[in-house]
Order: structure tokens, then C-alpha cells, then sequence
């Protein structure tokens, strides 16, 4: 499983919380603790947003913890908003395109977990994308797919509805289709402004999904950043929530 952390607060160059936490997201990159696969080396991705509408994106297949590129960009980039993603990949091939954070206009979106047996799915969740946001589509993963079928269903107008009918739609098609394998979904979504978190999984088993508000800032990950967890929390399993510094809006799932 992917390990991913998102922050936003006061503009911060993305080293300090890329490199220098005891258990950053560098170090989980090699040692994850909250995830049955340890290493995470099939990639990795940065966006983030400053002065310009539309974010920033930086994908490399390189392990992140080798990346010697993204060492001098993290100390040189400051942003009071950014994504960081590193991936392990559940099948599909390790290339610049199917690295997370995806981007579209001013959206970020980034994901933890798969669809089951996605293969079976692909062809018919291709089709579920019109034809204006396919030509937006450049890699082969569920994840990306998954991200275009949100803003089909109204992402960019209404959050919330977007994704539990996007997840709806999956999980339907699975049933149809005799699926047992679960949804496992966790993710983040921003606009720019606002910050959504989702955990979500068909089965008892969501992945991990933490955050921690602090004075200034706050940070949503799928681990928390410190090895003592204190003052981090888990989002609860079949919730999104909107997030920010100083709120905590909590949204359940009513997928049937």
C-alpha cells in the first residue's frame, strides 16, 4: 500500500516535513509501520500550490529516499499547501504517469488502496469517463480513473456527493460483476483552498488515515509523522472529512 501526507498552513519549505520528521514520509518510503508492504519505492510524487492558480507537479520513478532532484527541490520549494505521495504499486507499471498526486485544473487528488480485481473493471469504468476528461487521462491506474469519474460526478461543484457516488458506482459494478476482492480507499482531495480527507473500504479493513491540528498548520497522512503518535488522530472508517487549521467536519458514507 502507498503512503501519502498532505499539509496546509503557514508557507513551509516542504523539506521540513518531507525529510525532518523522525518518521517522515521519507522514512516510511523505506519503513512503513502501518502498512503490510514496508517499502514504497515504486515512485513518488509532489504538488503544491503557491501563487499560481493551478499546482505544481513533480513525478519521479525513482524511490523517493534516491532522489537526489527532490532533495533540492523540497529545500528550495515553500508552500502553504502541498501533497506528497509515495507509491507501491498493486499491478499496474511504475512510470511517471500513474505517480501520484494527479492534478486537474486546480484540483489535487491522491490515493491509498485499489479496487478489487480492477482489471475485470477497467473497461467499463474507462467508459463511465466522458470524453472531455479522457483526453485527460495519462496513466493506467485504477487511482487515476478513479479521479476522473469524481469530477464526472460534480467534484468541482459539490465534493462530498462526487465522491460517495463515485464509490457507489464502483462497488455497484463489482457486485454485478460477482466481485468478492474489496474497495480499500483512502485520499485526499483539495481545490486550493479546502482539504478533504476520505477512508473508506468495503470490507472491516480500510487503510490507515491520520491527522494532527496543530497551532499554525495541520497534516493528514496515511502514518503520523512522529514514532510517539501522540496528539494524532484516525479518521474514522467511511467518513470524508473537510479539514482545515481550527475545523473538523465529518461527513459518513451512506453507500449501500
Amino acid at each position: 500500500m502507498c503512503r501519502w501526507m498532505a499539509y496546509q498552513g503557514y508557507p513551509v519549505y516542504l523539506e521540513q516535513l518531507l525529510f525532518e520528521p523522525e518518521h517522515s514520509l521519507i522514512h516510511q518510503s523505506i519503513s512503513a509501520r502501518k502498512s503490510e508492504v514496508t517499502v514504497n519505492a515504486d515512485g513518488f510524487g509532489l504538488g503544491w500550490y503557491d501563487e499560481r492558480e493551478e499546482p505544481g507537479l513533480y513525478h519521479e520513478i525513482l524511490p523517493a529516499w534516491s532522489d537526489a532532484n527532490l532533495k533540492s527541490l523540497a529545500r528550495h520549494i515553500k508552500s502553504g499547501l502541498f501533497f506528497a505521495h509515495v507509491r507501491a504499486s498493486t499491478g499496474t507499471s511504475t512510470s511517471r504517469n500513474n505517480c501520484h498526486p494527479f492534478g486537474y485544473n486546480n484540483w489535487l487528488f491522491m490515493h491509498n488502496g485499489q479496487i478489487g480485481d480492477y482489471e475485470k473493471m477497467r473497461w467499463q469504468i474507462d467508459r463511465w469517463i466522458p470524453e472531455y476528461l479522457y483526453s485527460e487521462r495519462r496513466g493506467s491506474t485504477d487511482s487515476e480513473a478513479i479521479f476522473l469519474m469524481m469530477l464526472a460526478n460534480g467534484l468541482e461543484q459539490n465534493p462530498t456527493f462526487a465522491v460517495q457516488q463515485t464509490l457507489q458506482q464502483i462497488l455497484d459494478l463489482m457486485r454485478e460483476k460477482g466481485i468478492t476482492e474489496p474497495l480499500r480507499f483512502t485520499s485526499m482531495l483539495s481545490d486550493g483552498k479546502d482539504m478533504w480527507a476520505i477512508r473508506y473500504a468495503s470490507d472491516a479493513h480500510a487503510p490507515s488515515l491520520y491527522y494532527k491540528q496543530f497551532d499554525q498548520y495541520v497534516v493528514v497522512g496515511s502514518e503520523p509523522l512522529d514514532i510517539s503518535t501522540s496528539g494524532w488522530h484516525q479518521v474514522n472508517p467511511g467518513h470524508m472529512v473537510k479539514i482545515s487549521v481550527s475545523s473538523y467536519e465529518s461527513y459518513a458514507f451512506s453507500i449501500r
